[in-house]
């Protein structure tokens, strides 16, 4: 039992960081698509 409990101590919160690390980025990145679509929709705008 100690065994399996130093073993999600170990491998438990790297992987709940990671977890939430990619979740964060991930929002991030939509964002930034959003961002980067309105952009060009500007940029397409002017050059009509």
């Amino acid at each position: 039992m100690e065994e399996i409990l130093i073993s999600i101590g170990n491998y438990g919160f790297p992987m709940v960081v990671s977890a939430y690390l990619l979740v964060r980025v991930e929002q991030k990145l939509n964002a930034l698509t959003i961002s980067i679509r309105s952009l060009a929709g500007v940029i397409e705008g002017r050059s009509s």
